[in-house]
């Protein structure tokens, strides 16, 4: 049996840093929203995104596109999110971005974990995100 051809099994590219690359990859896709520009927005998502909603799950690129165009119709962007931790996997195929989501007062008001897929060289897309409301979780005694 032949092993190494796989996609799954492909080597990591030598000398590129994936995680900075997926950081700069979150940011431009923030940018998106601070720019208005729905068209580049739409260009971060793979076809087969999922972005969980409160009610249910936005299934493809399609859906998730006719859903969030309503956030970039109006000239102030209602919210921003910015990367805090980037995780890469060790075969640089998918890596795990979080952060904080803030409305357009600078309030924080969520956190998102989005999961990117490198599905070209330099090409990482969306295939996950899920955003999580903010909470003050501390208890009181």
């Amino acid at each position: 049996m032949l092993m190494g051809a796989c996609s799954e099994n492909r080597p990591r590219p030598a000398g590129v840093d994936l995680r900075q690359q997926v950081t700069d990859t979150e940011r431009a896709f923030a940018k998106t929203m601070a720019d208005r520009n729905f068209a580049a927005f739409q260009e971060f998502l793979s076809p087969e995104a999922v972005f969980f909603s409160r009610q249910q799950p936005l299934v493809g690129k399609v859906e998730v596109a006719r859903q969030w165009k309503s956030f970039y119709e109006k000239p102030e962007a209602p919210f921003s999110w910015e990367p805090e931790n980037v995780v890469v996997l060790p075969s640089g195929a998918l890596a795990l971005s979080t952060g904080p989501v803030r409305d357009a007062h600078g309030v924080l008001i969520a956190t998102f974990t989005s999961i990117w897929r490198l599905e070209a060289p330099d090409t990482w897309r969306i295939v996950f995100d899920k955003g999580n409301d903010a909470c003050d979780c501390r208890q009181s005694p």
